[in-house]
């Protein structure tokens, strides 16, 4: 088995980022400031972006909710708050429905 190097990470640059722990979970709001959901989760693909959100929309503290996914690149992230533009309820209700496997 080939061996990988491991690299020096910058521990300064690496903090300005992003903690995912702290994204899932967080509300989502459209850009008219709604309420549209929870994300529940990121997807990551094979060659380690992130590819998807997965949002929980519906229902009411969790109970009747179900799960979509989104691009990750059609959300916006301002300072841990997340906004879906353009996007409604009802929309999001529309899309088919997720299911880990």
């Amino acid at each position: 088995m080939e061996r990988i190097a491991i690299l020096e990470v910058d521990v300064r640059v690496a903090g300005t980022g992003m903690r995912a722990s702290r994204l899932i979970g967080s509300d989502v709001y459209n850009d008219g400031d709604e309420h549209i959901g929870t994300l529940d989760d990121l997807m990551i693909g094979n060659d380690g972006t992130v590819g998807f959100a997965i949002l929980s929309v519906g229902g009411f503290l969790g109970i009747g909710s179900r799960l979509v996914a989104v691009t990750f690149d059609s959300l916006t992230i301002d300072d841990y708050r997340v906004v879906l533009p353009g996007a409604t309820r009802e929309e999001l209700r529309r899309l088919p429905e997720f299911d880990y496997r």
